[in-house]
């Protein structure tokens, strides 16, 4: 018989369930703020307008950013990525550092470029390899902060000083990171920010968002009404109308700005233990799980993800028997990251991911332990 609760751990591919006051902030502004921003003059638009400005305003406050209007709301950080990669002004023969695990997010905007411009892709595994791949046409590192399939955490405070020593630009996915750990832009010189809202800083979906150093002037991808410069016959420079063409996802901005809320309320460093002491509970109970193999980081820490499979049995198997005999939510399969499973030599059956959130208990991660147990006992 199914248990009756969900055990939710895919909180990698969007955080669940919300704050309480997630829900309030998106049904105010559906029902009382529906005024469209920077379109009109009147109370309606210029309330909304004030409402979004100070959603930016604590994001920057979050990330430690000096100006808030360099900060661009998007659909998602796979949006914020492409302004980021594929708004780089660079020449054939450039070069761009990234790692082996990455998203496709990341990886594909770096084909396109790889195969449109010609522009040469180097890659890392560990950080002690990075310096040793600059060269004089090398632009840009990008990197995934946390992995979304193993939970490797790379060190952005050495590759940012890295970056900075080269003069290069540093891009940083915070997909899987911004609401689990400490990011600082200025400490980490981070120079574009690219993160989604759904995910651990509780927003809705379909909002993200871009973070670019005032020296960066990206060439947007996406050109169209901005509510200002109207006559102008190109998107405008200057931030954030730069990479905001059209209306701007009012509920989904005010979603997370109510999801930034709640973590200044909990404090950032409360979610993150709690969610640390899960993640070490749930690979502690599976270390001695008959035929289950629990998929290592090269950081010596590791975020609230982990990536377990059964020997020589497909991951999506084991994905559908948790869903149906114990309706226990993860996701099985190549998690939009080829290279990472390349690495982790999991190409053939992809991985079991089980993701934790705040929402999360230790009840839930003894349920799930045990249910692989059973799993083990019965294949």
């Amino acid at each position: 018989m199914i248990n009756k609760k969900d055990y939710y751990f895919d909180n990698s591919a969007t955080s669940h369930p919300k704050p309480e006051k997630v829900y309030e902030a998106v049904e105010n502004a559906i029902k009382n703020l529906n005024g469209n921003p920077g379109r009109a003059g009147h109370r309606k638009a210029v309330e909304i307008s004030r409402e979004i400005y100070n959603v930016r305003c604590k994001l920057a406050d979050f990330f430690n950013i000096e100006n808030p209007l360099q900060i661009a709301f998007t659909a998602n950080a796979t949006e914020s990525l492409n302004f980021a990669i594929k708004g780089l002004n660079l020449n054939p023969g450039d070069k761009i550092i990234t790692s082996h695990l990455e998203h496709n997010s990341v990886l594909r905007p770096l084909y396109y470029l790889r195969d449109s411009k010609n522009i040469s892709i180097d890659f890392f595994d560990e950080f002690s390899q990075i310096e040793n791949l600059i060269t004089e046409r090398t632009k840009a590192i990008v990197v995934n902060h946390i992995s979304n399939v193993n939970g490797n955490i790379q060190d952005l405070e050495k590759i940012g000083f890295l970056a900075k020593k080269y003069n290069l630009i540093f891009i940083v996915d915070a997909s899987q990171s911004a609401g689990f750990y400490p990011i600082d832009i200025k400490a980490m010189n981070i120079d574009i920010l690219c993160f989604t809202g759904h995910k651990s800083l509780f927003g809705i979906q379909g909002i993200g968002g871009i973070y670019v150093n005032e020296n960066i002037h990206l060439i947007p991808i996406l050109e169209g009404g901005t509510g200002s410069y109207s006559k102008m016959e190109r998107q405008p420079k200057v931030m954030p109308e730069l990479l905001e063409a059209g209306t701007l996802n009012t509920p989904g901005i005010l979603s997370l700005g109510a999801g930034i809320d709640f973590i200044n309320e909990i404090g950032l460093e409360r979610i993150k233990i709690h969610e640390d002491f899960l993640t070490d509970k749930f690979i502690n109970g599976c270390k001695n799980i008959p035929n289950l193999i629990v998929y290592p980081t090269l950081s010596e820490k590791r975020g609230p993800v982990v990536s377990v499979n059964f020997k020589n049995v497909p991951s999506s198997d084991i994905g559908a028997i948790l869903d149906e005999e114990f309706n226990i939510m993860i996701r099985a399969s190549f998690h939009c990251a080829p290279l990472a499973h390349d690495f982790l030599n999991t190409s053939e059956y992809g991985t079991i991911r089980f993701s934790f959130g705040f929402f999360n208990t230790e009840e839930d991660i003894d349920y799930a332990i045990n249910a692989l147990k059973i799993i083990s006992e019965n294949i």
